[in-house]
């Protein structure tokens, strides 16, 4: 007998040790989770050291950091009838943890599936236009959307991004079009606004040397000496039509003022 309990002993040691470290479970600080007895849920589990009762309870532990979750390319048609590729990425965390694992089977794939139908439903309710200008108030729609319903899966949403808008290539040579003939537009409001100031300035400046005596003079005057400078130029004097008419009207009233002598026969 005694030969049979010092052989059961050391069984029983160590059956007892192989329970004491299974009973021992340690929840790092990123992780929370819950405890079933026998299946059924008990409590919720926080981080650090925990003692457990091994095929009694049942440890089940979530990871409370935020998760990123990628939203494949989708192709989406637009309310105006354009079909694009977008893409985005959600970023969520568990907040309720007994909800996340009781509640539902598994939460980061639902939440990937959810936000995808959203997209889709958001995008497809705007136009191209507002898809390219307003993508910050779009995100933030799909996320109120998957917000509300993944909130019962105890997950919540804490942002979700459009990372690109991928366009059809005829959209993109219109697109561009476009965008070239409005800088183009500029471009010319620009020149003729700064001909008409350049313009302005030169009347202002016309006026001011007709005030002045002998200013016009000068300033033709100091306009012959620039031009002058350079040997290669050739200056050429223009004199207005009015003059050369005056002129021309005092040289035929002279000769009309002298008699013609009659011949004598």
């Amino acid at each position: 007998m005694l030969e049979i309990m010092c052989g059961v002993l050391p069984i029983v040691a160590v059956i007892g040790i192989f329970f004491m470290v299974a009973a021992v479970r340690i929840v790092p600080q990123y992780k929370e989770g819950v405890l079933l007895t026998f299946g059924k849920y008990t409590k919720d589990v926080k981080p650090g050291l925990n003692i457990i009762i091994p095929i009694v309870h049942t440890l089940i532990t979530v990871d409370k950091r935020i998760t990123t979750v990628d939203i494949p390319k989708q192709e989406v048609m637009t309310r105006d009838n354009v079909p694009v590729a977008v893409n985005a990425v959600v970023y969520f965390r568990v907040h309720k943890t007994k909800d996340a694992i009781l509640e539902i089977q598994n939460y980061p794939y639902a939440v990937a599936q959810y936000a995808q139908t959203a997209l889709r439903d958001v995008i497809g309710g705007i136009t191209l236009d507002t898809l390219l200008v307003e993508r910050e108030s779009i995100s933030k729609d799909i996320k109120e959307l998957v917000d509300r319903e993944t909130d019962q899966w105890g997950v919540d949403i804490t942002a979700i991004k459009i990372q690109d808008v991928e366009l059809p290539k005829d959209m993109k040579r219109a697109m561009a079009r476009q965008a070239e003939a409005e800088r183009e537009k500029r471009a010319t409001i620009i020149l003729s606004g700064g001909e008409l100031e350049a313009s302005e300035n030169l009347r202002k400046a016309a006026e001011n040397l007709s005030k002045s005596t002998g200013g016009l003079h000068l300033r033709t005057l100091q306009t012959l000496a620039d031009v002058s400078a350079d040997q290669s130029n050739t200056i050429v004097l223009v004199t207005p039509l009015e003059v050369l008419r005056a002129m021309e009207g005092m040289g035929v009233s002279k000769f009309l003022g002298k008699k013609k002598e009659k011949p004598k026969k």
